[in-house]
């Protein structure tokens, strides 16, 4: 089998005290080659949520990873982060997009229907992601992610995300053309450790793209 294979996109659970979860984080990107973080908050108050940013972007981006924010492009232009993912293709979208093109990333989830992701992919955001945590998408089985996956890599140019619910999700995902595998719990709830289960998808990634015997 030949192919390009997906990079990581990593999804942080909601963070409380950034300078506590800052050791773990750096032992998980420390441990794989990811390519985005989406770093969620457990904080409501502007303000924690910025020390919680502000504690945990630079180290993300210190190893080459880009850090998104959910929902709040402002919060992402205040805390010099590379960008939000929003999960909705509505006003919300549109927002981000004005106020952070071209020069960060904007990126959108929540997508229930083919057309709300077609929708999102000509308002010329930079990734589409089918599953995942939060959304009204986030009850999505496996089986839909999959199907809608190989629906879009087969003719949409708009890079997308197939949101994994375990690693034993991700070889599917693979095959159905994703350009990035979302990984949340999977990682960070890992009874091994979050480093054990970068290692893992590595692991995987290099069985997929072995040729057939």
């Amino acid at each position: 089998m030949s192919m390009e294979l997906p990079r990581l996109y990593l999804i942080t659970p909601p963070i409380a005290d950034g300078a506590d979860f800052a050791p773990a984080l750096a032992a998980t990107l420390a441990a794989g080659d990811a390519a985005c973080l989406l770093l969620r908050t457990a904080a409501r108050d502007e303000i924690d949520r910025k020390k919680i940013i502000r504690a945990l972007a630079p180290l993300t981006q210190k190893h080459g990873v880009a850090c998104l924010i959910a929902d709040d492009p402002q919060l992402a232009l205040k805390t010099d982060a590379d960008g939000v993912h929003i999960e909705s293709d509505g006003e919300p979208l549109k927002a981000a997009l004005k106020s952070l093109k071209p020069n960060r990333i904007v990126g959108a989830g929540g997508l229930m229907t083919r057309d709300s992701a077609m929708t999102a992919g000509e308002a010329g955001v930079d990734y589409l992601m089918f599953g995942g945590p939060d959304g009204p998408d986030g009850s999505l089985s496996h089986a839909n992610i999959v199907e809608r996956v190989a629906w879009w890599a087969e003719i949409f140019n708009v890079p997308c995300i197939g949101y994994a619910h375990g690693l034993d999700c991700v070889g599917d995902l693979v095959r159905a053309g994703a350009d990035f595998i979302a990984l949340g719990d999977a990682v960070f709830a890992d009874p091994r450790g979050a480093p054990a289960a970068m290692r893992e998808f590595g692991e995987i990634l290099a069985r997929v793209s072995e040729p057939a015997q």
